[in-house]
């Protein structure tokens, strides 16, 4: 989920339109303008900056600010729209970063930098660009965690050419030699501010994506997690899961993420460095400590 969508997204629903026609259709078309409207009034705004995040987490003890002379065993990057950013948290622990790197920290014991670079807004489209600053600023990560979807349905991207997008930058990861997990695009349908048949119509946009997200992620070596699948429980007390803005999650609601986010990752690096130590030439002594 993102900042207040640009429900001009209405055009989503191109294709039951295309079952219409006449007056049906333009009559269809002029009520979701109508609910688009509604729900432009209706959703609030969270303008707030997420709060700062980066730093270096250790089991059992407060971040550390990031120095150059600081070591640190994994290296996790953040991409992504404003839910990989942590909009809707009030503090940093809430974030879905800090959920992750003080997860992996717990679980194996590593020094953990988190270095955030999720813009709010970004679509798969801005990945690119994400990704393109990162290679500026330094070396690529040990890992990358990616959350981003919602935007492409709000601003009607295709939805083959929003996940290419999303595979490109995977690939190009895997390339360098980071492990990567996808969060997959959330279930836009929990947003209750949103009228039916509007709501319905765009979740359905938002599933196609994830689906199509998912395939693209694991055709480019990376792991895909179908965070829409935690769209019950959204359902059942949003109050608990959802920010104040009623369009993102909640601290709360960021926790179920991580927690689906953090075992997927920890395997998933166990396996990368299995695959690696397998074909490796020359033994290299690695950065990151052996994972149980």
């Amino acid at each position: 989920m993102v900042t207040r969508p640009d429900m001009r997204a209405v055009s989503v629903t191109g294709a039951a339109l295309a079952a219409c026609s006449g007056a049906g259709a333009a009559a269809a078309y002029n009520r979701l303008l109508a609910q688009a409207a509604t729900a432009r009034q209706i959703i609030g705004r969270d303008t707030r900056i997420p709060p700062r995040a980066d730093g270096i987490y250790e089991a059992g003890l407060p971040v550390q600010p990031w120095l150059r002379d600081r070591p640190h065993d994994l290296h996790l990057m953040i991409f992504g729209d404003s839910t990989a950013a942590g909009q809707g948290c009030w503090y940093a622990d809430q974030t879905p970063g800090v959920r992750v790197a003080r997860g992996v920290a717990e679980a194996t014991g590593m020094r953990v930098r988190l270095s955030t670079k999720a813009i709010q807004g970004a679509t798969s489209k801005g990945l690119v660009g994400q990704l393109d600053a990162m290679y500026i600023v330094g070396p690529p990560p040990d890992a990358a965690i990616i959350l981003v979807g919602a935007n492409d349905v709000t601003k009607k991207a295709p939805v083959s050419r929003a996940a290419g997008r999303l595979g490109s930058v995977v690939s190009r990861l895997r390339a360098s030699g980071t492990t990567v997990v996808v969060g997959t695009c959330p279930d836009l349908g929990v947003v209750p501010d949103i009228p039916q048949p509007l709501r319905a119509l765009i979740r359905q946009w938002g599933r196609s994506l994830a689906r199509a997200q998912a395939q693209a992620t694991v055709r480019a070596g990376g792991v895909a997690i179908h965070l829409g699948e935690l769209a019950d429980l959204f359902y059942a007390e949003p109050d608990r899961y959802l920010a104040p803005d009623r369009f993102h999650p909640s601290g709360d609601g960021y926790a179920l993420a991580a927690e689906r986010l953090v075992p997927t990752l920890i395997e998933t690096l166990a396996r990368d460095r299995e695959t690696a130590a397998r074909i490796t030439v020359a033994p290299q002594r690695s950065a990151v400590p052996e994972l149980a």
